[in-house]
Parts: C-alpha cells; structure tokens; sequence
C-alpha cells in the first residue's frame, strides 16, 4: 500500500502542531482538567477499588499515583491514576461523543512526563492534542461503540493516550504510526458492568492511559503496528463499531484548526453524565415546591441511544443492585434529586440506594423515547410529573451544564477540586499547593509530582 491512510494523515497533521501556537482557551481547559482529574484522583485515593488496584499492581518506580505514598512505574502510576480520576463518575465529559478523555489523558501524561523527565511545555501539548483526538474520534460512528458493547472512553482513550505520549516524548511519524497500530491490539472495554454494578467501568480509563505508554515503548523501539488500524477491514472501528464505514472528516477535517476540547464539559453531578439534565429538571421541580410523597408518576422523554445503558432494564434501574449501580439509573438519580437536591461524591452510598424512599419513587419513574433528541451531538433533560390530584408539572433542559452552552468558570472549578480533594482528606495548605502547582507547570520546567504523594 503506498497511499495515505487515517493514522499516518492524523499524525502528519499533528506534527505540525506547536505549544506556542495552541489557542488561550485550550490552555484554560488543560489546565482546568489537570485540577479536575487531580480532585478527582485524592477523592477515591482510599476506596475499595483503587486500593485493590494499587494492591495488585506489582511495578515499582519513580512516577506518583496523586495522595499514595508508594513511587510506581509508569503504567501503574497512569493505571491508579486513571482508576481514581474516573471511579465515580465526576470527570469531564465531551457532549458529541460521550467519552470521558481527561480521566485517560492527564493521567497518561503525567505518567510520561515523570518517567522520561519532560518539560511543563511538552506536557500542556500532548494532553491538549490527546483529548483533541479522543473526543474527535467518538464521533467518526456517533453511538456505535456503546451499541456494540464497549466502552468509548476505553478503546478510543487507548488511542488517544498513545498519540499524547508519542507527542510527549517527541517520537517520529513512523514511530506513532507503529504505536497506534500497536493500541489498536491493546484497547478494549465491555461495558457489563450495567447489569450489576461492579468496577469494571473505573478501571477502563486507567487501563486505555497505560496503553498509550506501553504502546509508545513498543513503538519508540520500531515493534511494527498495521497502518490501517482505524479504517483496515479489521481495524479498530470494525472491531469495535462493526463498521470501518465512518466520517473520517470528523477525525481529521479541520483538526488544529478548530479545537473541540473548548467544548469539553466539567460535570456539577457525580453520575453518568446524560443523567445531569434530568437532575437538573428534577432539582428545580423539588424547588418550586414539589413534594416526592405527592408524585402519582414521572415520565420522562429521552434519547433512544441512551436507553440501554441508563433506562432499561427499567425493574433494575428502578431497584439499584447498589450505590454504584445507581449512577447509571434516572430513575435513582431522580429521586435523590427529588429528595436530597443534590448528587455529589456523598449523596451515592450504600444506604441511599436501598432508602425505601428513594425506592418507592424511583419505581414511579418511566420514559418514552423522543425521535427527535439530539443525543449525541447534546444531551438534554425532561421531566413530566403527574400529583396525585391530577395536576401535570413539567421541566425540561435543553443541554448539560458544565458544558459549551453553560461551562463551569474557573472557580467553580477550583471549588469543586478543592471539595474532592478535602473528600480525600488532603489538608488545605496541600489543597492550595496543587493549584499554584496547576497554574504553574505549563510554563515549562519538568514536571514532578513527587510532593503530592501522601
């Protein structure tokens, strides 16, 4: 084959990509998801999952997984990293695919940047190029990937990962060419875990992280990866879309000159994110005045692209197996909303999902889809309530916020990283610490973590 394919055209463009020359707002977002994912990682530095990770992971070495005191390798500082940043389902979002990239990237870098001794500069350009190709690639075959089975964040964040380490490091063009083609092998991500549950959902970003570092290592070493790994007859899309039939136009049309990561959403809910609109809904009809012990019904229109994930099967969404479960159910979310008016890191606990009242309205809860929703290029929220009188209340949110149409600003930001990390039990003198080191880092100079260990 002597013409052009995806992964080589994608990595030509990318390497006529400066720091210098990235937008301001990029910058603004890089940075707001270093703090993001920072919060993030402190917050579930001592749940049950990360420390069973961190407990069977066996590499040792000089790279920081954010609050543990223990030094790790690379791939098991990206891989604890990645687990915490996206263990409960408060990291950001990108609304046109959905796929979580800065839980997968900023971890990956990190964990590059630490092991190979690279400057603040070279750190600022690959996360921004990383998310850059995560979120464009979940939209070559809008909802495929979910339909299939598989998690986005996961095999696209394998991609991903990989191109922002290989830009990190300053490999050639073959060189990433080779590591894509290697990622595509190494990425994956059932998502079973909505039938009872379990982790497996958390691990996905940490795993897609240390992909791109295992990727790049191989890569960098001239171990050869097929060209076609996108669009090959048994490339990565047909594996994992069951189709390489995609608009490639959305990957590479005009990347480097529009920058999606300006749209990435920063989540106000810890739950999966199409469920925020319909909190938001269910939070200002709770306000108005709207008692959960007067509510005969709720039905709420939706997205046919979601349902599979997080209405059906309804009976289990509308009795939660557990807490984690419940970040994947509307009608749970729903009622916490109703009930508590909020849904942070300590509303989702073992005892809120087996509240009988919270039970008791949950099952109240149905849908019906709406042809005409615009998931996944927006994610909207509906909520129709019918009182035992008789009488019809409705609330409606037309977009996510946190995200392009309603961002969070930079404060809310630095608020919400400074509660997650309080969460996490980090003292308030390291709480400002890590943001002055935030502000600072892509200025250049090498990044360490090392003091932002226990």
């Amino acid at each position: 084959m002597t013409e052009k394919v995806i992964a080589e055209a994608l990595v030509q463009r990318l390497s006529t990509l400066s720091t210098d020359a990235l937008p301001a707002n990029v910058r603004t977002v890089v940075e707001a998801l270093l703090i993001d994912v920072a919060g993030l990682c402190v917050a579930a530095r001592e749940t049950d999952y990360v420390k069973a990770v961190a407990a069977g992971w066996d590499g040792e070495g000089s790279c920081t997984a954010l609050g543990h005191a223990r030094g790790f390798d690379a791939a098991g500082a990206a891989v604890i990293n990645g687990l915490a940043a996206h263990g409960e389902d408060f990291d950001d979002t990108f609304e046109g695919g959905p796929i979580h990239a800065g839980a997968v990237i900023v971890p990956a870098v990190l964990a590059a940047a630490e092991r190979y001794g690279l400057d603040g500069k070279a750190a600022l350009l690959a996360i921004a190029v990383g998310v850059e190709v995560c979120c464009r690639l979940s939209m070559v075959i809008p909802k495929a990937v979910h339909k299939a089975g598989f998690h986005p964040t996961s095999v696209f964040g394998a991609m991903g990962a990989t191109v922002a380490v290989a830009v990190a490091r300053g490999l050639s063009q073959q060189q990433t060419v080779d590591s894509l083609g290697i990622a595509g092998s190494m990425a994956g991500g059932i998502i079973e875990y909505l039938t009872d549950g379990t982790w497996t959902k958390r691990l996905h970003a940490g795993w897609a992280a240390q992909i791109g570092l295992r990727a790049t290592a191989f890569g960098a070493n001239s171990f050869s990866g097929p060209r076609t790994v996108f669009e090959g007859p048994h490339g990565l899309f047909h594996g994992f879309a069951h189709s390489p039939k995609g608009d490639y136009d959305q990957l590479l049309g005009d990347l480097g000159k529009r920058w999606v990561t300006e749209t990435v959403a920063f989540k106000p809910y810890a739950c999966g994110t199409m469920i925020h609109p319909y909190l938001d809904c269910a939070i200002r009809l709770a306000k108005k005045g709207v008692k959960p012990e007067e509510i005969d019904s709720i039905v709420c229109e939706t997205a046919e692209g979601i349902v599979h994930r997080l209405w059906e099967p309804l009976a289990a969404k509308q009795n939660v197996a557990n807490a984690y479960a419940g970040k994947f159910s509307i009608p749970f979310c729903l009622a916490l909303g109703f009930y508590t008016g909020k849904a942070g890191l300590e509303s989702f606990t073992e005892e809120a999902a087996a509240d009988p009242r919270l039970k008791a309205l949950a099952g109240k809860v149905t849908y019906v889809i709406d042809p005409n929703n615009p998931y996944p290029k927006g994610f909207t929220g509906h909520v129709r309530v019918t009182l035992k009188g008789g009488k019809v209340i409705e609330e409606r949110q037309p977009h996510i916020r946190g995200g392009a149409h309603e961002p969070l600003s930079r404060q809310e930001i630095e608020e919400k990283f400074d509660r997650n990390a309080a969460f996490g039990g980090w003292p308030a003198n390291r709480r400002r610490a890590f943001i002055e080191f935030a502000r600072r880092v892509f200025d250049g100079g090498k990044v360490s973590l090392s003091e932002f260990r226990a």
